[in-house]
C-alpha cells in the first residue's frame, strides 16, 4: 500500500509581522467598532471635543504630517526630485487659491473629493503591497483582478450610497461638500455589485486556502477592515462620531506604522553611511548592513517619532480654529482673530496645504519601482 502523501504546510504571509500587521490593521479597526458599540445613541451621537482632539488632531492631521518622514527630512531625497516634492504643493496651494476665490464651498467640494480619492487609493495601495508578500497564486491574474474589485467596491459602494442619502449627520470637512446627490437605483446597483464581489473574493480566498495551502493574512486583515469600518462609518450608522472613528483611526495608525518602518530603517541607513570603514581583519565581527525588515519599537523611539507630529497637528489646529473655525477655545486658548475676506483666500488654502500636498503626493512616493530606489528595502519589503 502507499504511504500516504504528506499534507502541504501552511503558508501565512503578512506584509511587516503578525504583531506589526495586527497592530496596523485590526487594532484601530476593533478600536472603532468597540467605540461605536460602547458609545450611547451611537446613531446621533456627535464626536465631542475630546473624541476631535484625539482622534481628528493627533491621528488625522498627526498622518498628514508624517508625510515629512517620508520626503523632507531625508538628505537628499528633495534634491532627487525637486519638481515633484516642490512643484506638486505650488500648484496645489495655487490651484486652491483659485478654487476658494470662486467660493469656499467650491474650494471645500475639491478638497474633499480629493481626499475620498486619496481615502480610496491607499486601501488599494495596501491590498498591492499585500499581493507582493503574497507567494504567487496560481490564477495571479484573476487575484489581481478579485482584488482590484472588491477593495474598490468595498470603498466605492458606501461612497456612492453616501450621495445617494443626502444629506446626512455628518460630512468630510464642511456641510454640503458632497453636492450631487445620486440616484437611489446606483446606490442600489452598487450594493448588489458590493454582495456579488465580495462573495466571490471570500470564496476565492477559502478556495487558495483549501487547494494552495496559502493564507494571505495581511490581505485578509486590510480588506476586512475596509470593508466594516467603511460600512458601519457611512452607510449603517447615519452619526458624526461612527463616522470619524470608522474613518480615522483604520485610515491614520496603518500609516503611522508604514511611516515607522520607513524612519527607522531610513535613520539606521544613514548612521551606517556615517560609521568609519571597518579595519579589514575585523570586517567579519562589524556588519555594515542591517536586516530592513527587524524594526525595533522602543518607547524612545516611538515617542520621538510620535511627539514632532502631534505638535505640528496641534500647531496647525490652533491656527484653524483661532483663524477660522472658533469652536475649540477650550484647548486653544489663545485670542480669536477674524481675518477680512480678501485674506481667507490666500489663508485657508495655505493652513489646508499640508493635507492637499499629502493627499497628492501619496500617488507617487509609495510606489515600488525604480523611481523610488530605495523604498522596498526600506520597508523591508
Amino acid at each position: 500500500m502507499a504511504a500516504a502523501m504528506p499534507s502541504q504546510p501552511l503558508r501565512i504571509t503578512w506584509l511587516f509581522s503578525w504583531a506589526e500587521d495586527l497592530f496596523a490593521f485590526l487594532m484601530p479597526t476593533l478600536l472603532a467598532v468597540s467605540l461605536v458599540l460602547l458609545v450611547r445613541d451611537a446613531q446621533h451621537a456627535p464626536l465631542g471635543p475630546l473624541g476631535w482632539l484625539l482622534t481628528v488632531v493627533f491621528v488625522d492631521v498627526a498622518h498628514v504630517w508624517a508625510t515629512i518622514y517620508r520626503v523632507y527630512t531625508v538628505p537628499g531625497e528633495v534634491k532627487r526630485r525637486p519638481l515633484l516634492y516642490l512643484g506638486i504643493p505650488a500648484l496645489a496651494y495655487a490651484a486652491s487659491v483659485v478654487l476658494y476665490s470662486l467660493s469656499a464651498l467650491t474650494f471645500w467640494r475639491a478638497l474633499a473629493s480629493l481626499a475620498v480619492y486619496h481615502f480610496v487609493r491607499q486601501q488599494y495601495g495596501w491590498i498591492a503591497l499585500c499581493g507582493r508578500r503574497a507567494p504567487a497564486p496560481r490564477w495571479a491574474a484573476l487575484d489581481r483582478g478579485l482584488d482590484t474589485l472588491a477593495i474598490y467596491i468595498g470603498t466605492l459602494y458606501p461612497i456612492v450610497y453616501w450621495h445617494a442619502h443626502l444629506p446626512r449627520r455628518f460630512h468630510w470637512f464642511v456641510a454640503k461638500d458632497f453636492f450631487l446627490p445620486a440616484p437611489a437605483w446606483l446606490a442600489s446597483v452598487f450594493f448588489v455589485a458590493w454582495l456579488l464581489i465580495g462573495g466571490l473574493w471570500l470564496v476565492r480566498q477559502i478556495h487558495r486556502l483549501l487547494d494552495e495551502r496559502s493564507l494571505p493574512a495581511a490581505k485578509l486583515l486590510v480588506m476586512g477592515s475596509t470593508w466594516l469600518s467603511w460600512y458601519l462609518g457611512i452607510v449603517y450608522y447615519n452619526s458624526d462620531f461612527a463616522f470619524s472613528v470608522c474613518n480615522v483611526l483604520p485610515h491614520g495608525v496603518p500609516y503611522f506604522v508604514l511611516l515607522y518602518r520607513y524612519r527607522q530603517n531610513e535613520l539606521r541607513d544613514r548612521e551606517a553611511q556615517s560609521e568609519p570603514a571597518p579595519v579589514p581583519h575585523r570586517a567579519a565581527a562589524t556588519p555594515l548592513h542591517h536586516d530592513p525588515s527587524r524594526v525595533r519599537y522602543s518607547a524612545t523611539a516611538v515617542l520621538m517619532f510620535l511627539l514632532p507630529l502631534f505638535a505640528l497637528a496641534f500647531c496647525e489646529e490652533s491656527l484653524w480654529d483661532r483663524l477660522i473655525w472658533h469652536d475649540h477655545a477650550r484647548f486653544f486658548p489663545l485670542p480669536e482673530i477674524d481675518p477680512p475676506a480678501w485674506l481667507l483666500v490666500l489663508l485657508v488654502p495655505l493652513l489646508a496645504l499640508p493635507q492637499s500636498s499629502h493627499y497628492l503626493l501619496d500617488a507617487w512616493i509609495w510606489r515600488v519601482g525604480p523611481q523610488n530606489p530605495d523604498l522596498r528595502r526600506r520597508l523591508g519589503l
